[in-house]
């Protein structure tokens, strides 16, 4: 399967953007067994994650409309964004893939999505921190919380995608906020979490007599 990909890839997809999407498999798998998650089933929605980059416009928008996508206003500005719900298109139409969760997490690499599984957090995350983005202080800063807290390295990485946007002044799709939200009080959560099970475990002073 991994061949077939890779010769579909090189048909499709120019060599610099290849490099990214090998990057992008290898990120995936390091931090799915970081978490103890499937590495195979992540690598795989790694490589797949970009199928559909190269589209054009026109061809994104029909292949989304045919497979029932709503298509907002932000996204009908932006055609472009349709690439990730169409590469799982290609993914399942062309190369026969069904797993649910690598469907969703080629879907969710790039706006992401509230409630979305571990898996798709591992993706999302490796398409912004897989070594070929750069080496920015903003980039190590959160390739290092990608091994501590996966919710915060997703709040992180989304705040790091809206930095950008806005230094564009491109248009940001709702999905970006409601994604940087999501993980930002999940990190909020599993840091008091964190804490809570400290301070039970730590032990307690013995009354003095």
């Amino acid at each position: 399967m991994r061949d077939r990909i890779l010769a579909w890839l090189e048909k499709n997809v120019p060599p610099s953007r290849i490099n990214h999407i090998l990057g992008v498999e290898q990120m995936s798998s390091d931090l799915a067994s970081h978490y103890h998650l499937d590495a195979d089933k992540a690598a795989q929605a790694g490589l797949l994650h970009d199928l559909a980059k190269y589209f054009r416009p026109k061809q994104l928008l029909q292949m989304a409309i045919a497979e029932g996508i709503e298509i907002d206003p932000i996204l009908e500005a932006n055609l472009h964004l349709l690439h990730a719900d169409v590469s799982a298109i290609v993914a399942r139409d062309e190369f026969g893939v069904t797993d649910p969760e690598i469907l969703a997490a080629i879907q969710n690499h790039t706006l992401g999505r509230p409630n979305m599984s571990e898996l798709s957090c591992v993706v999302f995350l490796a398409d912004t921190i897989e070594p070929g983005r750069g080496d920015t202080p903003e980039l190590n800063q959160i390739r290092a919380i990608s091994r501590e807290n996966l919710y915060k390295a997703v709040w992180l990485a989304s705040d790091y995608a809206l930095q950008h946007l806005l230094s564009k002044h491109r248009l940001i799709h709702p999905r970006t906020i409601m994604t940087r939200n999501w993980a930002l009080l999940r990190a909020i959560e599993s840091q008091s979490a964190n804490v809570e099970t400290v301070d039970r475990d730590r032990p307690r002073d013995r009354l003095r007599a």
